[in-house]
């Protein structure tokens, strides 16, 4: 049976990293982009890392341009924007895809144990993605794909997947007392 530990990224810099390197920890995984209306989801996310790191939380960030091409640049680009404007000290990897046929072998497997569990219909930008995505596939609340940035997957310290938040979830009242049960 395959396991998160199983999987391999690249870094910004494009070297192999291990995920058995994080084992016993809890993770976040998320996808994300630095041109986006969730953008400031990177200070919530830092936040949360700057309480719970020295508890074995680690957050593992994928910039991904795949939704409206709202990741430009290269990762170290990414990477100076993030440290400059938000502070992020979590780590970052190289872009990756998270749909499609290019789709990262680590994002195909989370999309497989945790599939779309639907937004947050009193926040301000579900009715915009509704709306995007209504346009492009009208079918695509039945599907597991990944809808748009800052999808996060959270992980147990045994390496099970055991919540995915979309986009709309906040990560003070909704994510992180997940992530507390975890620690």
């Amino acid at each position: 049976m395959v396991s998160i530990y199983d999987f391999t990224v690249r870094d910004r810099e494009g070297k192999d990293v291990s995920l058995a390197d994080y084992k016993g920890k809890v993770l976040i995984i998320v996808n994300t982009a630095t041109e986006c209306g969730f953008t400031p989801t990177y200070a919530d996310l830092q936040k949360l890392y700057e309480r719970d790191k020295d508890k074995d939380l680690e957050i593992l960030d994928f910039p991904c341009n795949q939704f409206g091409q709202q990741a430009p640049g290269t990762a170290d680009e990414i990477h100076s924007f993030c440290t400059g404007r938000f502070g992020v000290t979590f780590p970052q990897f190289g872009k990756v895809e998270v749909n499609g046929e290019g789709a990262d072998p680590l994002f195909q497997w989370l999309k497989k144990q945790k599939g779309f569990t639907g937004f947050d219909p009193t926040h301000r930008i579900t009715p915009i993605l509704t709306g995007i995505l209504d346009k492009a596939d009208p079918n695509w609340r039945l599907t597991p794909d990944i809808k748009w940035n800052f999808t996060k997957f959270l992980i147990d310290r045994a390496g099970n997947v055991v919540r995915r938040f979309e986009p709309t979830a906040d990560v003070d009242a909704v994510v992180r007392p997940a992530v507390e049960e975890l620690l």
